[in-house]
């Protein structure tokens, strides 16, 4: 009995002793009439054809398939790094792997948010290439490469897209009021990458740096970043006749600057009233048994004013 590989017509065994020079290869046999051909730690390349040949009159022999599957292996020099690139750019991102069967590529957002992909919303893009034409900062992000031949385990590589743009600012109330005493906030929302630097300046040209929670006597200015977007407001203690005019909050970074002006107009102080309640005397006062009555009194607040009512409680 012998062992054959075929495709390379190497004779890997003849009855008990073993041939080729791999050690990973051994022989078995049964009573000499089963024979085992065992390959240890298996190898993509021994995949093929395999014969085992009975030395008889006439020659008999069976021929039996080898088949290696392979989970998929992403191939880090052929595939897309992170990359910083400027909006409207077009941009590439590659993803190759290899494995056995053929792996089956595709690229999602790892946010689970949809890409924005010729001109539709797509959740999945099939395929080792993602080309993204006219980029914007909705784009960015990290992206997984997710390669699968259903051989386990699949895998994926993590590439993060950022895009670079000046800063852009948005106010939602260009013109605020304010009464003498009163505490105010003032409001900008603006969007860059690289991260801006942003800042305050009152009419007068003082600059008030935003940070978080940056606090001096008079302002409080908040910064709150996520992502690329950015919340600034500058609170104002106790306003007073000094503080109303025009407050400018400013963005900028490598790319470019931007700012905007909010007015603080100065408004009446809300008017004050007060009322007086007046409680009826109900009936039960007027029955009185006998013994001696015990005093009490209430006090109640309307408006920050107070007042006392007094009655008569029956024993």
């Amino acid at each position: 009995v012998a062992w054959v590989r075929v495709d390379t017509q190497t004779i890997l065994s003849i009855h008990h002793n073993v041939i080729t020079q791999n050690p990973r290869i051994s022989l078995s046999y049964n009573d000499h009439r089963s024979w085992y051909l065992h390959i240890k730690n298996v190898h993509e390349a021994d995949r093929g054809w395999y014969m085992c040949q009975v030395n008889t009159d006439p020659m008999r022999s069976r021929q039996g398939y080898l088949q290696v599957v392979v989970p998929p292996s992403i191939v880090d020099r052929e595939t897309s790094t992170d990359m910083v690139v400027r909006e409207s750019a077009n941009v590439t991102l590659t993803c190759k792997a290899t494995g056995y069967p053929e792996p089956y590529v595709m690229w999602r957002r790892e946010d689970g948010e949809d890409i924005n992909y010729n001109g539709d919303s797509v959740n999945v893009v099939d395929g080792e290439v993602l080309h993204i034409t006219k980029v914007s900062r909705l784009h960015m992000g990290a992206y997984l490469c997710i390669a699968s031949n259903g051989v386990p385990p699949s895998i994926s590589k993590r590439v993060v897209l950022r895009v670079q743009f000046p800063p852009m600012l948005s106010i939602p109330n260009q013109l605020e009021g304010a009464y003498l005493g009163q505490d105010v906030a003032l409001v900008c929302h603006t969007e860059a990458y690289p991260t801006s630097i942003n800042y305050w300046t009152t009419e007068r040209g003082d600059m008030i740096v935003s940070g978080e929670y940056f606090t001096r006597e008079k302002y409080e200015a908040v910064s709150m970043d996520n992502g690329y977007n950015k919340y600034m407001m500058l609170k104002i203690r106790s306003v007073s006749k000094g503080d109303f005019g025009s407050y400018k909050c400013v963005a900028k970074n490598s790319l470019g600057e931007t700012d905007g002006v909010i007015k603080l107009d100065e408004i009446p102080a809300p008017s004050t009233t007060s009322t007086s309640t007046v409680l009826p005397v109900t009936s039960p006062m007027t029955s009185r048994k006998k013994g001696r009555g015990r005093q009490w009194k209430q006090r109640y607040s309307e408006n920050q004013l107070e007042y006392e009512m007094e009655g008569w409680r029956d024993s």
